[in-house]
C-alpha cells in the first residue's frame, strides 16, 4: 500500500505541473492580448495574477521536497521529481515575463509596435511552451529536440525583429518572449533528461 502511495504522489505531481503549465499559459495568452488592444483591465488582470502562479509555484515546490526527502527515489523517479521541479521554476519564470506583458501595455504608445509583429512572435513562443508540456506529459523524447530546433527560429525572428525596433518598451517585449522560448527548451531539456537520462539539451 505505501507503493501505491508513492506512485499516486508521483502522478499527482505530474498532473500538477501540467495543470499548472495550462494556467501559465492562460496568463501569457492575456498578456499577448493585452498588449495587442492595449486593453488595460487585461493587463492588470494579468499581473494581479502572478501571485496566484507564485503560490502554485511554492506549493508544488514542496512537494517535490517532500517527495525527495520522505521517499528517498532513486533511477528514473529521481530523475522525474529532479526535472519537474526545474520545469516549474521555468514555468513560474515564464509568468513573470507574462506578467511584464502587462506592465508593457500599461506604459505602451497606442501605434508602438506597427513594424514589428509581436502578436505572431509571441503566438510561436506560446506554440513551443504547448509543445513542450504535451512532450513533458507524453514523455516524448522526439518532441524535446524539434522544440530546440524550432528556438533557433524565434531566436531568428526576435533577432529580426530588434534591428527595426527603435523604442525601449518594444525592444524589452521582444527580449522577454525570446526569453519565453528559451524557458520552453529548457522544459524540454529536463522532460528529455527524465527520459533518458539524456542532458544534451540542458545549457
Amino acid at each position: 500500500m505505501p507503493r501505491e502511495s508513492y506512485q499516486e504522489q508521483l502522478e499527482d505531481l505530474r498532473e500538477d505541473v501540467l495543470y499548472m503549465s495550462e494556467i501559465v499559459l492562460e496568463r501569457l495568452r492575456l498578456g499577448l492580448d493585452a498588449l495587442a488592444s492595449k486593453d488595460e483591465a487585461t493587463a492588470r488582470e494579468v499581473i494581479e495574477g502572478d501571485a496566484e502562479i507564485n503560490r502554485m509555484y511554492l506549493e508544488l515546490e514542496g512537494s517535490c521536497i517532500d517527495l525527495f526527502a520522505l521517499q528517498q527515489p532513486v533511477a528514473g523517479d529521481l530523475r522525474f521529481i529532479a526535472s519537474s521541479f526545474k520545469i516549474i521554476t521555468d514555468l513560474e519564470r515564464i509568468a513573470d515575463l507574462a506578467t511584464n506583458l502587462g506592465e508593457y501595455t500599461l506604459q505602451a504608445d497606442r501605434d508602438v509596435f506597427p513594424e514589428v509583429d509581436v502578436q505572431g512572435i509571441g503566438d510561436f513562443t506560446v506554440e513551443m511552451v504547448e509543445n513542450a508540456m504535451t512532450a513533458y506529459a507524453a514523455e516524448d523524447v522526439d518532441a524535446c529536440y524539434a522544440i530546440d530546433q524550432r528556438d533557433d527560429d524565434l531566436d531568428n525572428r526576435c533577432e529580426r525583429a530588434s534591428d527595426v525596433v527603435v523604442r525601449d518598451l518594444l525592444l524589452l517585449t521582444i527580449r522577454d518572449l525570446e526569453r519565453i522560448g528559451d524557458h520552453a527548451v529548457n522544459i524540454s531539456a529536463r522532460t528529455l533528461y527524465m527520459v533518458e537520462n539524456d542532458d544534451e539539451l540542458i545549457y
